[in-house]
């Protein structure tokens, strides 16, 4: 007669072979009840089935194939999702992440690789692993390029004097802000708010002003030259004349 299990102080322990059984067939907590677990369970259904009354074998049957397609459609859904991190590598991702604390958080960085554990797919950002499926956004270069290009236009009309202080001391940091919103694309122009096109129109009409009382000043004073000079030439006439005069 076999010897199922041993006594010591009084209780029913298990023997070795019995615990490396039992290990054996306990499923993994990470990867749940796979292919072999399942065979295993089905095993023991049929061992211990009530021998008046067996399972029927289709009933087997119907249990395995319908296993077999959830297996399938997992392996499936893995696939596509270590598919879809691996076309991530390279891109700019937000994710919605949890920091030590537990507060919610957004991460943004570039992916730089996929890693594939436990059936499931992470993305590394700096080091950082994080879940695939945590990615909110991907995000375009070109978003970045534009939302860089408006933001520097924005700061640099947010460092202007006000109106009333601009001078023509200005006039080159007017036309280089005109010059760089006029070759701005149209996608780029979009980040901005309408209010710093129009601040720019009023800071380039009032530089006009500026430009324009310049000139002016600069005629009169010309005129104003002109007048001293002539009024000096008059001066030395008459005086060479009156010299001559005395002299004869």
């Amino acid at each position: 007669m076999a010897v199922n299990a041993l006594v010591q102080d009084g209780k029913l322990t298990e023997t070795a072979a019995q615990t490396s059984t039992k290990i054996s067939q306990t499923p993994s907590p990470n990867n749940g009840y796979d292919k072999d677990a399942f065979l295993q369970l089905l095993v023991a259904q049929m061992k211990y089935q009530d021998p008046m009354e067996p399972t029927d074998n289709s009933q087997y049957i119907t249990q395995y194939a319908t296993f077999s397609q959830v297996e399938q459609m997992q392996n499936m859904a893995q696939s596509v999702d270590l598919s879809r991190a691996s076309s991530m590598v390279g891109q700019t991702v937000q994710i919605s992440s949890e920091d030590s604390s537990g507060n919610a958080q957004l991460v943004e960085g570039v992916v730089d690789y996929v890693k594939f554990e436990n059936n499931k797919a992470f993305v590394v950002i700096n080091g950082e692993s994080y879940p695939s499926d945590s990615v909110t956004a991907v995000v375009d270069k070109s978003y970045y390029s534009a939302l860089d290009a408006a933001n520097t236009f924005a700061e640099s009309i947010d460092r202007l004097p006000s109106l009333m202080n601009l001078s023509i001391g200005d006039k080159d940091t007017i036309a280089g802000l005109y010059e760089l919103y006029s070759n701005m694309s149209d996608y780029e122009k979009g980040f901005l708010n309408e209010s710093y096109a129009k601040l720019l129109d009023t800071y380039v009409e009032r530089m006009k002003v500026l430009i324009e009382n310049a000139a002016k000043a600069e005629q009169e004073k010309d005129k104003e030259n002109d007048s001293d000079t002539s009024e000096e030439e008059a001066i030395g006439e008459v005086t060479a004349s009156d010299t001559q005069n005395s002299v004869e």
